[in-house]
């Protein structure tokens, strides 16, 4: 297996529902949380990239505003059942779809939100190379006190041409 060069973490933009003004209806305490890397221009093919993020101190959160960790947990999940294989190419319009469904689950997305997601969401999402969803964990790969968050979507857009790297996790508390 080809070592792969270090990712290097660039920011955490965060997009909290409750910031946006939803005319007298709920948030449902949905946000946004996004890691964004550098990606080296020498990186391998996308099965090495993603054991890279894995690999990454920043992959160490749960997601439960403790912030990232030095423990083997990633969101609800022991650390140890992530791999590579746990994580499915999708195209632009279901990755899209996924994060488009759940954020409109409640009612019509402010303006400002949805020109937030936008910038920061859908755009990455289109101009991405490859696009991967993690998939279906077993109810054994739980964390000690999994599950978090009632809803809870994962996506990892690689964009080679802008040589960059970002993590999306999209749920609610």
């Amino acid at each position: 297996m080809e070592s792969v060069p270090a990712l290097v973490y660039s920011d955490s933009p965060f997009i909290n529902f409750r910031d946006f003004d939803f005319a007298g209806g709920s948030h449902g305490h949905r946000w946004v949380d996004t890691k964004r890397f550098l990606l080296p221009a020498d990186a391998p093919d996308d099965h090495e990239v993603l054991a890279a993020l894995i690999a990454h101190p920043q992959f160490r959160d749960t997601y439960d505003g403790a912030g990232v960790q030095d423990w083997p947990r990633h969101g609800q999940w022991w650390l140890d059942r992530i791999t590579p294989d746990t994580y499915a190419a999708v195209d632009e319009a279901t990755a899209a779809d996924i994060i488009h469904s759940w954020a409109g689950q409640h009612r019509d997305i402010p303006e400002k939100l949805e020109a937030r997601l936008r910038q920061e969401i859908y755009i990455p999402i289109r101009t991405a190379t490859t696009r991967y969803v993690l998939g279906r964990l077993p109810e054994d790969a739980f964390h000690d006190y999994g599950p978090l968050h009632i809803d809870y979507h994962e996506l990892v857009l690689i964009d080679r041409p802008a040589a960059t790297l970002t993590l999306l996790v999209a749920a609610d508390d």
